[in-house]
């Protein structure tokens, strides 16, 4: 039987110091409201600090951070992750390079995944900050972000996660309907990046809708 894992506490400090700093940033613009949102960063090859569900995520604490290993299972604590820690992992499993998972509900994000539930796809093309996502250089580009259907059954979400990843398509985030944005990147700086890049593509797109009426 394998011994239970001892997190390094000030490994797991510093990775919830960096989770609360977002925190507090991502609060202060009104992203996280009631409570809403997770975020998360990579501890090692095969754990995740993640937030614990139901803090406030404008005001976190190193004690409102967890540690979970790929499955969502929660390590060396009686805490409860968030319920949608599974979409997290799912992409710290896909994918070794990523270190930080941001999930958010600005308004704008919220508005459009209502708006684009029906066609369950936001393509960008023309904006300059298309180049803010990792791999794009150009405004000559089409930057989709997909929409997936709201539901509590996280295993559903994470099989349409892997169904997008599966056909080999670009995903750099997504927005599920009704409720927020998920998106990563290699460090929690290049995650905060695309969050701030789609979260101003997004106004953007409502701007341009509302002034083509």
């Amino acid at each position: 039987m394998p011994e239970p894992m001892i997190p390094d506490q000030e490994r797991l400090a510093a990775c919830a110091r960096d989770i609360a700093d977002a925190g507090r940033d991502l609060g202060a613009r009104g992203w996280t409201p009631a409570t809403s949102s997770n975020f998360s960063m990579r501890y090692d090859a095969d754990h995740v600090a993640v937030t614990i569900s139901g803090r406030d995520k404008g005001r976190l604490g190193l004690d409102d951070i967890m540690l979970v290993d790929l499955k969502g299972a929660a390590v060396a604590t009686q805490a409860r992750p968030s319920a949608e820690t599974l979409l997290h992992v799912q992409m710290y499993r896909r994918d070794p390079t990523i270190g930080a998972v941001l999930h958010t509900h600005s308004l704008n994000q919220t508005v459009a995944s209502r708006l684009y539930a029906g066609t369950g796809l936001i393509r960008f093309s023309g904006f300059e900050l298309q180049k803010a996502i990792t791999g794009y250089t150009t405004h000559e580009s089409e930057l989709d972000l997909p929409v997936f259907p709201n539901t509590q059954d996280m295993p559903e979400l994470v099989e349409r996660v892997d169904a997008w990843l599966d056909s080999g398509k670009p995903l750099h985030g997504y927005l599920i309907d009704g409720h927020g944005i998920y998106t990563w990147g290699r460090t929690m700086a290049e995650a905060k990046r695309h969050l701030e890049a789609f979260e101003f593509l997004l106004a953007a797109d409502l701007e341009l809708r509302r002034l083509s009426r």
